[in-house]
């Protein structure tokens, strides 16, 4: 292996590969302060904040393959030490101008142009800012009095988040020559011109951007809160939903059947559910017994876990998961209660536990593991739930965490729904499903 560097050399880089999947990939290991897409040799070059950073990534993909979109790619250490201007301009042939077209990557709050304020105004004079909702995320146009000042706030802002774990910027120059602002509001505003409405008597939405800068549909006053809300986990997304999540339901609650009612109970379905988003509360139905209301944290996380759990096998039935006629369920003796659970997995790095929603698989994921966990150990944790395949114990970030891979989805699911926050040698153990096809 080559000397380490804080620069991770990247192959195998197809033409399918966007920058937001190679973000992703090493998102989870620290903070990605450049990143340079050399197409001609289907190549990367990502420079990670610190040395131990790109070497705790280079540690955990020696166990396990980076693979996107199906392709295998590969990871070494850089022979460069920093990303120069130079490699950057080798990729990218973007112009400076004093207007930046912004991306906000894993947007786990909502950002206002009072916020991006905040953030660039540092670098010099802020004459306007425009944001709007794109394909690729939430995006923004900011617009500075001077090109150089645009030129400093995106070398030192580029890869940097604006809340800790969470709303990346990536920032480009856009080549647009002056924002058009017809109003001061959270979406956009003009500070050369405080006098502007804030809000178009009669109409709902704005005028559009053309795509020469990044398209600007217009957000709908109503929807807002609704679409910052889907913007957020798009970008965790990596900047699309899933295929079938729509982002739009707003019923909280979900009816499950079919369940097996002498081995299911409300922690076994909050452990399954969980993954999917906060759980509030979870009430088995008496008058039918294989059946249970689980109300998610909002809308989206309902429609995720509908989505994804639709048809699952658990102890030998195949789960139904639809929304219930319900809003809510009622607080009462026979309904238990999870909204202030520190289980609830979403209070968290909610960006990333979004990124690894999925259906059931053979593979689970433990983490929050003993430091001195051996494999065997694992083994006998969950052999009862069905025919182990391969096992194995890696660390990432100075913790202990393991990959463990059933026969069956179905034996995989168990195994997690009876044993995700069981104790272990003083450790409480974090179960879900991984993406990898095999370890």
């Amino acid at each position: 292996m080559a000397e380490p560097s804080k620069v991770i050399h990247v192959r195998n880089v197809g033409h399918e590969i966007s920058e937001n999947d190679l973000l992703q990939l090493f998102q989870p290991f620290g903070v990605i302060t450049k990143l340079v897409m050399l197409r001609a040799k289907n190549q990367a070059l990502l420079q990670m904040q610190d040395i131990p950073s790109a070497v705790n990534a280079l540690q955990f993909y020696s166990n396990v393959q980076p693979s996107i979109r199906g392709r295998n790619v590969y990871v070494q250490f850089s022979s460069h030490q920093e990303l120069t201007t130079m490699d950057q301009n080798q990729a990218r042939e973007d112009e400076p101008n004093r207007i930046l077209l912004v991306t906000v990557h894993h947007m786990l709050y909502p950002i206002t142009a009072d916020v991006l304020h905040q953030v660039f105004s540092p670098h010099g004079f802020v004459e306007k800012i425009v944001t709007f909702q794109k394909s690729a995320g939430f995006q923004a146009l900011i617009q500075y009095q001077s090109r150089q000042s645009a030129v400093a706030a995106r070398s030192t802002l580029q890869g940097r988040n604006i809340y800790d774990g969470c709303c990346q910027l990536d920032i480009q120059f856009s080549n647009l020559d002056e924002l058009q602002v017809n109003y001061n509001n959270d979406r956009s505003r003009d500070f050369t011109n405080p006098n502007l409405p804030t809000e178009q008597k009669g109409r709902s939405s704005q005028p559009g951007y053309g795509d020469a800068g990044g398209m600007y549909s217009g957000a709908r006053t109503a929807g807002f809160s609704q679409m910052a809300n889907a913007a957020a986990i798009a970008a965790a997304f990596g900047g699309g939903l899933p295929p079938g999540i729509t982002g739009t339901n707003e019923r909280c609650t979900v009816l499950v059947a079919n369940l097996s009612p002498d081995r299911i109970d409300e922690d076994k379905l909050f452990n399954l559910f969980s993954i999917y988003g906060n759980i509030v509360r979870i009430k088995l139905l008496r008058n039918k017994p294989d059946h249970a209301l689980i109300q998610m944290g909002d809308g989206f996380q309902a429609e995720l876990a509908v989505h994804f759990l639709k048809g699952a096998m658990l102890f030998g039935k195949r789960l139904e998961v639809n929304y219930s006629k319900h809003a809510s369920i009622s607080q009462g003796a026979d309904a238990h209660e999870y909204v202030n659970s520190n289980l609830n997995r979403f209070n968290r790095n909610a960006a990333k536990n979004y990124r690894y929603c999925c259906s059931p698989t053979k593979m689970i994921h433990l983490s929050t593991l003993p430091q001195d966990i051996a494999e065997d150990e694992i083994v006998s944790l969950l052999e009862e739930h069905g025919n182990i395949v391969n096992c194995k114990v890696f660390e990432m970030n100075g913790k202990k965490q393991s990959l463990v891979q059933f026969e069956t989805e179905e034996q995989a699911t168990e195994a997690l729904v009876c044993k995700h926050a069981s104790p272990l040698s003083g450790s409480v153990v974090r179960i879900s499903f991984s993406q990898l096809q095999n370890i």
